[in-house]
């Protein structure tokens, strides 16, 4: 697998991820209603051009959720084990339609499980920036990780 294993994760390393995404009308529209979010400001081009902003922004839950999809390939693909929690979700600015997101992913701690052996914890900061490096999102994220004893017992 293209994940790391708990004990290659080195508190404090910094990972810029080489998938880069462009974020299209299509994919906010979608979303949004597959998300069941009628928000105006996410899928009404003329509800949107009278705000401040305006123009649709994209639906922040997207944000995130492409944000740490990147992320994926080159950290947990295939050795985590589920995500635990997600704090310090902040958006410090919009992203829209057209914009191209880039993403770091600072690896905050790593710890064995006291209570799960073979697994540990491994926190991540994720920060996600526009094409133009205004950071647009960020969270910190626990993972349950599969250590190498684990994947020795498999």
């Amino acid at each position: 697998m293209a994940g790391r294993w708990l004990e290659e994760f080195r508190e404090g390393e910094v990972i810029r991820h080489a998938i880069t995404r462009t974020v299209t009308e299509a994919d906010n529209v979608s979303f949004s209603v597959q998300t069941m979010n009628p928000q105006p400001l996410h899928i009404d081009r003329h509800f949107s051009a009278a705000t401040e902003w305006g123009q649709p922004l994209v639906n922040s839950l997207l944000t995130l959720g492409i944000m740490i999809g990147i992320s994926v390939h080159e950290t947990t693909l295939g050795t985590t084990l589920g995500n635990l929690g997600m704090s310090d979700v902040a958006f410090p600015a919009p992203v829209f339609h057209g914009d191209t997101l880039r993403v770091e992913t600072e690896v905050i701690s790593a710890r064995p499980s006291r209570s799960r052996p073979g697994q540990g914890i491994v926190v991540f900061e994720h920060r996600a920036k526009n094409q133009h490096g205004t950071l647009v999102a960020q969270c910190r994220r626990s993972a349950l990780i599969m250590s190498d004893s684990y994947r020795e017992a498999v």
